[in-house]
């Protein structure tokens, strides 16, 4: 494993992108809302923390090589 050095704003964003997860998956299972406002925020934040984490996880894969 050879290590990797992250500036403070990029694992803010990877943490961000967790946390955006970790919500959507949580409103998902949770019975707080209603269910279709459940299953409408618990989506969206899913696919946001998806789709974000896609190109950040390949900024800090390849920062360490010569991806481009």
């Amino acid at each position: 494993m050879r290590p990797i050095e992250l500036d403070a704003p990029e694992i803010g964003l990877i943490a961000a992108t967790r946390a955006m997860l970790g919500a959507g998956v949580g409103l998902l299972v949770a019975g707080k809302l209603s269910a279709e406002q459940r299953r409408a925020a618990g989506w969206t934040l899913l696919a946001v923390g998806i789709a974000t984490t896609v190109p950040l996880a390949m900024h800090v894969f390849c920062k360490g090589a010569r991806c481009k």
